[in-house]
């Protein structure tokens, strides 16, 4: 290799053509404009005018005049031929014939365009990529590539191959060894011989300390929350969470301690003192938090399934135990209330309207007839049954169920003191009455006496104060300190959940309003944000847009109505809407779809991974953990075989071979070194690029609609990031896969959440956070993702929201003018805006969303923070208001263009055909994720995310490549049908058995097409 960390292919396609442009890259890099044809225009002969257009548009796109124009790419030539009206784009071959014409253009160009030599930038560049290197922590493969385009912006000649990557190799060393030395300089002697000591493997322990105090909970119990906690107090007692770490960039930070969670302890033991000190730091750091993060997922997990939704269960089965009981004693009670009213109460005959006395007007006569009908006896049974079964009249609903809670005390009691004292809480003024009680709780523990004056009895509500004050057992004067205890975690837990109650030393359940900009940020990142988002510093002029836009479309829209056969409204004046019909498909649809797929190649799962590699260098993005630039011989191997692994869900044995690139402890190497969340999201982002260069992927769509949804997975092993919900999981838990995908059929990024949550707590999350590919415009999401608040953040954030809205009529639509007659729509338009609410919160309405845009904090907690148990705070009722705007917005245009309508439901199928490969995909193990930890959710979910985009990627060059051939052998391919055909198809693809990976020469870069039958 020329250079170690550049593949032999790698470096030859430096400062070169790697095949033929795209016809995106042709119009950006080689369209000339006028003043490349005034440049052009000055040469005499046709042969020189495109010898020179080559030169000048080819130093461009790759950053070096070329040694042999003719031998650049004939798209290229072909290209500038058409453009130059050259009709014979050969005359090139005479250009060719005199060194000297070309010296003389590359001389002309450099004085006239401006390109200096790479010695008068070195020095501005070892400082951009010193920069680039300490603050992103970039594999050299990245850095290399960034620099490279750096000079290219700048116009700067590249230098040899060998030269930049010398240049890249030595910063990158350099700001890796200024990481480690800073970071080890903040140690002590004492702290430094701790942290080392975690490398140590305790007489008789198996594994070292590192490794035992790495890994979280697994199980949902007391037990397991008692260990949960201890693991965070011996972490924190390590003494190195308050350490000052802030002039390390938070992003060099995380990778080092990801090092370290997820890097063998032997492995750690082999680096130089301050890179092991370094990474064990960064690492004690993290899970200085993140043990403090699991044990709270753990609580969480614990309170809603193992305590409350279990005590709801028992009391549901005790009650259906007790029903034909209660059945029973109710009908004799029933019989018996009827015989007295019918006896006690004067009788009117309907006829004649006489009226009678009562038939007995003594007690005795009375009871006679109730004894005719339910012996007394029977009836005192009843009376007592009913007592015994039924609550009390003042009771409330809940009060069974918190009863049975009670019983549940030994699961709470051994942590109840751990969790006050390991955990930093810390409230608002709403949570601060429920922190304190909290904190109370441990002094009242396993006392026989406690009075109610040492309670906070203004929490007792509904039948908790019955439990608490007047239990049975409990002696006058005192209160019931179990049902209490119960009483105070019910309410911390809701508390917690709304972040009324955050945790100090916690990174996922810490107080949101502390991660927003603070004043002296806001005004620092407020004109960079009003100017990224198109949002005013005032809202006045900017609501009353808004408002007049609103006023406008109601009124245009009522006006095309009669002429609308897809709208009725209902007698109580709600909007309905027509159920579109299926789109008809053409014959010609139908046979261009089978003729296409026919033509594609049969190809095993491991041969579409190695070709996609090859064709993106995807792989590259693959950088090791360790930092090191060498990469092992043949990786791309070994990454394709551990993508079928994890994506298929099959594991390592299908996979492993004789060959070194799949031996078991190369395959488990490169899987705990190269493969994890950022390698995922990079290689993903080389696969989009290429996937949006293809023209087939442009009819389609141009990557600005994209749609989010989640895909369930039940999760049958104990893990506290798994959820139960019936109806997905059936009796076990469950998680899932929030992924985008843009109307190019490309995957954009995803999120794996616990449970079946609502979308809308994290469709921005996803949003913000996709891999690559265009910022997509329009957002389309199905009912369940749906609320006033998301839609005014997303609206905010310069996003189209267009959710499904399948309960439309159900949907309030709102106008700003309560007198305005807007026809048909008046009735339906029940709501109204409040502008002077919004403008009211503006400021800090812009300070959320900016927030959110500058990534300080996450739009989970922002919204789980703006709506309290359903109902808005002040600020997030502005937002739903502002939100309420465009959503109405949304309902007028799908009342009046059915091919709104029409593109949102398309986008919607195209993520169901997605997630329907994802199923034939990962087929292993009956589709079921075995993975314990969220880290390991998301790995595995990122594996199949990317083998998701290397089919699509491998089905969209190849259908592309079938279309060119159908059109050259004269079939008749129609444009509208192109833009139907779908890159999902699965019949050319096995996925299943033991796997080969040998990739086949292809010097086309292309296997042959399948031939036509």
């Amino acid at each position: 290799m020329p250079v170690e960390f550049l593949t032999d292919e790698q470096a030859a396609r430096y400062g070169a053509f790697a095949g033929a442009p795209s016809r995106v890259e042709l119009e950006r890099f080689f369209f000339l404009d006028d003043a490349d044809r005034a440049l052009i225009e000055s040469k005499r002969r046709q042969h020189n005018r495109l010898g020179f257009a080559v030169m000048l548009t080819c130093v461009r796109f790759v950053g070096v005049f070329p040694e042999d124009p003719v031998a650049v790419p004939t798209q290229v030539v072909d290209y500038l031929a058409e453009q130059l009206a050259i009709e014979d784009a050969s005359v090139l071959k005479a250009y060719g014939e005199r060194e000297n014409t070309r010296l003389g253009h590359m001389r002309e160009l450099r004085q006239v365009q401006g390109y200096r030599d790479f010695a008068e930038v070195e020095g501005e560049l070892r400082e951009w990529v010193d920069a680039r290197a300490w603050t992103t922590g970039d594999g050299p493969k990245a850095l290399f590539d960034a620099a490279a385009s750096w000079l290219r912006e700048r116009r700067v000649l590249l230098p040899g191959v060998s030269t930049l990557a010398r240049l890249v190799a030595s910063v990158r060393e350099a700001a890796n060894q200024r990481l480690w030395d800073t970071l080890c300089g903040v140690l002590s002697v004492g702290q430094r011989a701790v942290l080392d000591s975690l490398l140590q493997v305790a007489p008789g322990a198996r594994v070292s300390e590192l490794d035992r105090l790495r890994r979280g909970p697994v199980r949902v119990s007391g037990p397991a929350m008692t260990r949960a906690l201890e693991r965070a107090a011996e972490i924190a007692a390590l003494g190195v969470g308050e350490l000052d770490v802030s002039g390390v960039p938070p992003r060099r930070l995380a990778e080092l301690s990801r090092y370290g969670v997820d890097g063998k302890a032997s492995l750690l033991r082999r680096h130089s003192d301050t890179r092991r000190l370094a990474t064990l730091l960064a690492t004690a750091v993290h899970l200085t938090t993140r043990a403090v993060d699991d044990a709270l997922d753990l609580l969480d997990v614990l309170i809603a399934t193992k305590l409350l939704a279990r005590a709801e269960r028992e009391t549901t089965r005790e009650k259906v135990k007790t029903l034909p009981r209660v059945e029973r004693a109710s009908a004799k009670l029933a019989a018996a209330v009827q015989v007295l009213i019918e006896t006690t109460s004067e009788q009117i005959d309907t006829s004649t309207g006489e009226v009678f006395p009562p038939a007995a007007s003594l007690v005795e006569a009375v009871w006679e007839r109730i004894e005719a009908v339910v012996p007394r006896r029977e009836l005192a049974a009843a009376i007592a049954a009913i007592g015994e079964l039924t609550p009390p009249l003042d009771s409330d609903a809940d009060q069974a169920w918190r009863a049975q809670l009670v019983t549940r005390f030994a699961t709470v009691r051994p942590f109840l003191e751990l969790l006050t004292s390991v955990v930093d809480f810390g409230a608002t003024p709403e949570g601060l009455p429920v922190l304190k009680a909290l904190r109370s709780l441990p002094g009242l523990l396993g006392r026989k006496k406690v009075a109610p004056a040492e309670i906070d009895t203004e929490l007792l509500v509904g039948s908790w104060r019955r439990l608490v004050l007047s239990a049975p057992h409990a002696e006058p004067g005192t209160v019931d300190w179990k049902a209490y205890t119960f009483c105070v975690l019910e309410q911390f837990h809701r508390m917690l959940r709304r972040r009324e109650i955050f945790a100090r030393n916690s990174s996922k359940w810490g107080d949101p309003r502390a991660k927003l900009l603070s004043d002296a940020a806001w005004e620092k990142a407020r004109p960079m944000v009003l100017a990224s988002l198109n949002l005013p510093a005032t809202a006045g002029e900017h609501l009353a847009a808004r408002a007049e836009l609103l006023h406008a479309t109601y009124t245009e829209v009522a006006e095309r109505l009669p002429a609308n056969s897809q709208v009725h409204f209902g007698e109580d004046g709600r909007l309905h809407l027509a159920a579109l019909e299926p789109e008809p498909e053409p014959a010609s649809l139908v046979e261009l779809r089978q003729a296409v797929n026919d033509l594609l190649p049969r190809v095993d799962l491991p041969e579409v991974l190695l070709e996609v590699l090859a064709w993106t260098g995807a792989d590259t993005a693959f950088t090791s953990l360790t930092g090191g630039e060498a990469r092992l011989a043949d990786l791309d191997t070994t990454i394709a075989a551990l993508l079928v692994a994890h994506g298929c869900n099959v594991g390592y044995t299908p996979v492993i071979g004789s060959a070194e690139p799949l031996t078991r402890d190369r395959l488990s190497h490169v899987d705990q070194t190269y493969l994890r969340h950022a390698t995922y999201q990079a290689a993903n982002a080389a696969l989009i690029t290429a996937q949006q260069s293809i023209d087939l992927a442009s009819a389609w769509g141009g990557g600005l609609v994209a749609s989010v949804d989640g895909m369930r997975f039940v999760v049958p092993v104990p893990s506290v990031y798994a959820r139960p919900n019936t109806k997905y999981f059936g009796r076990r838990g469950g998680a899932t896969w929030l992924n985008m995908i843009n109307d190019q059929a490309a995957g954009l990024g995803g999120k794996v959440v616990a449970g079946t949550p609502r979308d809308s707590l994290y469709v921005l999350d996803v949003l913000y956070d996709r891999d690559g590919g265009r910022r997509p415009e329009m957002i389309v999401t199905d009912t369940s993702s749906y609320s006033d608040i998301v839609f005014g953040l997303l609206t905010l954030a310069g996003y189209a929201y267009a959710p499904q809205l399948a309960d439309l009529p159900d949907q309030k639509m709102w106008r700003i003018d309560p007198r305005a007659d807007y026809g048909p729509f008046t009735d339906a338009a029940r709501g109204r805006v409040d502008l002077g609410r919004i403008e009211r919160h503006w400021e800090d309405t812009l300070r959320i969303i900016g927030s959110i845009h500058t990534g300080a904090v996450r739009a989970y907690d922002v919204i789980r923070m703006l709506s309290r148990d359903g109902r808005a705070t002040p600020l997030g009722d502005a937002i739903a208001h502002y939100g309420r705007i465009a959503k109405t917005l949304h309902i007028l245009r799908m009342a009046d263009e059915p091919g709104y309508r029409r593109q949102i439901k398309a986008q919607a199928n195209l993520q169901e055909g997605r997630h329907a490969l994802a199923r034939k995909i990962f087929h292993g193990k009956n589709g079921q994720l075995y993975q314990n930890y969220q880290e390991g959710m998301e790995d595995q979910i990122g594996a199949l995310g990317l083998v998701l985009n290397a089919i699509v990627l491998f089905n969209t060059r190849y259908m592309d490549a079938a279309l060119t051939q159908l059109r050259t052998d004269g079939f008749d391919v129609r444009e509208e049908d192109v833009a139907r055909l779908s890159p999902f198809v699965r019949h050319h693809i096995n996925m299943m058995g033991r796997y080969s990976f040998q990739l086949p020469e292809l010097p086309g870069g292309l296997r042959p097409l399948n031939p036509a039958p």
